[in-house]
């Protein structure tokens, strides 16, 4: 139980882990219990992406339905009588909600009848073994597996396994469903599966499917990340015309679904997940003629609305790869808007039906350079910068978001200039650092000791520097980036002694005597 505890906390995205959470709580709320069911219980385990949350409740899920939809949820499609309704539910994440039942059978063949039951009937009664798994979600036992066919092992062995020897006799839509698995999870068929398939087809039970049955088929086609290798397993048993009679002979391109996958590839890795059910079924359908084309669809029992979404779809698509082609659209900016406004799968399937054109390189463009920038913009630069949030602060951010469209401020430096010039906030003036300092000081001590003549310790110690001898003017020396020497001491000036006045009168006397001396001789 702890490994699939931490499963449920580990594979599922964030959006899928919150619509858990709330199914969770509002089967609290009701008081019914709730069972994580079916192809999201085999995806969890198996590995595989998770596409669908399919879950099953033993008792009418109409009200929490209803409490989803105030949540923001959207109801696809609605089958009262099998109380199973197809959800978008918060978040943009495809599920199911349906009640448990059981289905019995009073011949092979004959219609089913319905009834409410438990958890445990609901599973007996799946097509196959590895879609007859459920998780507890309830709080007494949460993450406990229910596993009544083994399903398990089948998962294991890779093997698709049905549940019964009269499953494709009582509905021969489980054939195209068989096969749909093996393809899309690489699994071979179970021997005796296999054995009770090649006998229905012999029996010839393909030309009696049910034609809503074969819709719902055709509905989970479209949503399918690898139909190349339905629609080719699918050929192998001439089970195509099964699905209509037109397309016996004229049958699908798998080139188109290539392209098609290709540019779903392109767009998950932009963080895009467009659903492609529209695009699916228009390449399945390609090849008939217009008019057999929504034949076939009213035979399969879709809604005006499915019919009216596929039939436009290549309109639409001509449309904006038209506006994509023109001149106007050369500003990258109107290029990203148009884009932006642009449903996922018509843009999936522009990039897949007009792939030579100017239109794909633009669609390259949104989702390789373009979006990346919009995903990421500058706000916490711009708050650090001092601009406070509000009008003006996303006015900001649109404008360098269309500067960056344009090819201005990719790296780092060019980016904080150009937030800097549209915020008009200016660089702040550079700190002082401890070596400025210290040079400040140096060029003021030299400022100090130039022109200075004449005797002194500053001269003395300038004149020695160039070697010009103390006592005499010179220039100090200047080293930028040294510290200043010590300053060495002057050397004593050299001082004549002055006689005292009674000195100077001996002396003047004395030579006063010796002058006159030498008169007399």
């Amino acid at each position: 139980m702890p490994d699939y505890m931490y499963l449920l906390e580990s594979r599922l995205l964030p959006e899928q882990r919150a619509v858990v959470l709330r199914i969770q709580e509002l089967a609290r709320e009701v008081g019914l219990n709730v069972y994580l069911s079916g192809g999201a219980v085999r995806d969890l385990i198996s590995g595989m992406p998770i596409r669908d949350l399919d879950f099953t409740v033993e008792g009418n899920p109409a009200r929490m339905a209803r409490e989803l939809e105030k949540g923001g949820a959207r109801v696809v499609t609605e089958d009262d009588k099998q109380r199973h309704l197809e959800i978008v539910f918060a978040g943009d994440v495809d599920g199911s909600l349906e009640a448990a039942r059981d289905e019995h059978y009073a011949s092979p063949g004959s219609k089913a009848e319905i009834r409410w039951a438990t958890i445990a009937d609901d599973l007996h009664r799946r097509d196959f073994s590895i879609n007859a798994v459920a998780i507890s979600l309830n709080a007494a036992s949460r993450g406990l597996v229910l596993d009544p066919m083994n399903g398990l092992a089948d998962l294991e062995r890779h093997e698709v396994r049905v549940l019964s020897m009269h499953w494709f006799t009582n509905q021969p839509t489980r054939m195209l469903r068989a096969l749909l698995y093996c393809a899309r999870l690489g699994f071979k068929l179970e021997q005796r599966t296999e054995e009770w398939l090649d006998l229905a087809i012999s029996r010839k039970m393909q030309e009696q499917m049910d034609a809503r049955q074969v819709g719902d088929v055709v509905r989970q086609f479209g949503r399918e990340s690898n139909p190349v290798a339905i629609i080719k397993a699918w050929d192998a048993r001439d089970f195509l015309g099964a699905l209509y009679p037109g397309l016996a002979k004229r049958k699908p391109n798998v080139e188109d679904f290539a392209r098609l996958m290709r540019a779903r590839e392109a767009m998950w890795a932009s963080g895009i997940r467009p659903r492609l059910s529209a695009p699916t079924i228009h390449y399945l359908l390609k090849r008939l003629p217009e008019r057999e084309q929504s034949a076939a669809m009213r035979h399969w029992g879709f809604s005006a609305a499915e019919i009216a979404a596929i039939e436009s779809l290549p309109d639409e698509a001509d449309k904006v790869q038209k506006l994509l082609k023109s001149k106007k659209m050369e500003a990258p900016e109107l290029a990203y808007a148009l884009l932006a406004q642009t449903p996922t799968h018509v843009m999936a399937f522009i990039a897949s039906e007009y792939t030579s054109s100017r239109a794909s390189t633009q669609i390259r463009n949104y989702l390789a350079k373009w979006r990346p920038l919009r995903v990421s913009p500058p706000d916490a630069e711009l708050a650090a910068m001092g601009m406070e949030r509000g009008p003006k602060f996303d006015e900001i951010i649109e404008k360098f978001f269309v500067a960056q469209l344009r090819g201005k401020g990719r790296d780092p430096e060019e980016r904080t200039k150009l937030l800097r010039k549209l915020s008009g906030i200016k660089e702040p003036p550079p700190k002082k650092t401890e070596k400025g300092k210290a040079e400040k000081v140096h060029g003021k001590g030299k400022q100090d000791g130039k022109g200075v003549r004449g005797s002194g310790q500053g001269a003395d110690i300038g004149s020695q520097a160039k070697g010009v001898p103390p006592g005499q003017p010179g220039k100090t020396s200047r080293t930028w980036g040294k510290p200043k020497p010590p300053a060495l001491p002057a050397p004593p000036a050299e001082t004549k002694a002055v006689p005292s006045r009674g000195n100077r009168q001996n002396k003047t006397r004395t030579l006063k005597t010796k002058t006159s001396g030498k008169k007399r001789r």
